[in-house]
């Protein structure tokens, strides 16, 4: 769940991307994982679901590093972030994220999906 006010818009990096609606400073709290807004899908759940559905998860979700057998699907704009090789946010620590710089508003919020999808390196290379 995000934990700051963001919006949607069209990124530069890939299609859309989530922006920051105000001013972040380095080391704030960006986001964290909540039960109640971050939808734990259970993998059998996933394989049994319409191909739309699929290519949805597929795009907007990513494997439990810590529930094995669980996809994590983020209900709030946190599922619009783009991959960057240098991220201006931190998600090293698995539940939570943190600003590594300050974020102007207006400025696309990026993270590394390697620091929370252990294969994301080996599945991106793949398709490159």
């Amino acid at each position: 769940m995000m934990l700051i006010r963001t919006y949607v818009a069209a990124s530069a990096i890939e299609g859309v991307g989530v922006f920051a609606a105000e001013s972040i400073r380095k080391g704030a709290s960006i986001w964290r994982l909540d039960p109640d807004f971050d939808r734990l899908i259970p993998m059998e759940k996933y394989k049994a679901a319409s191909s739309h559905l699929r290519e949805l998860l597929d795009r907007y979700a990513y494997p439990s590093p810590d529930r094995p057998g669980f996809m994590v699907y983020e209900v709030d704009n946190g599922r619009f972030m783009n991959h960057a090789g240098n991220p201006n946010t931190d998600f090293s620590r698995y539940g939570e994220a943190t600003a590594t710089r300050d974020i102007a508003a207006g400025e696309e919020i990026t993270c590394d999906y390697g620091e929370f999808f252990e294969d994301f390196e080996r599945l991106h290379l793949a398709t490159a």
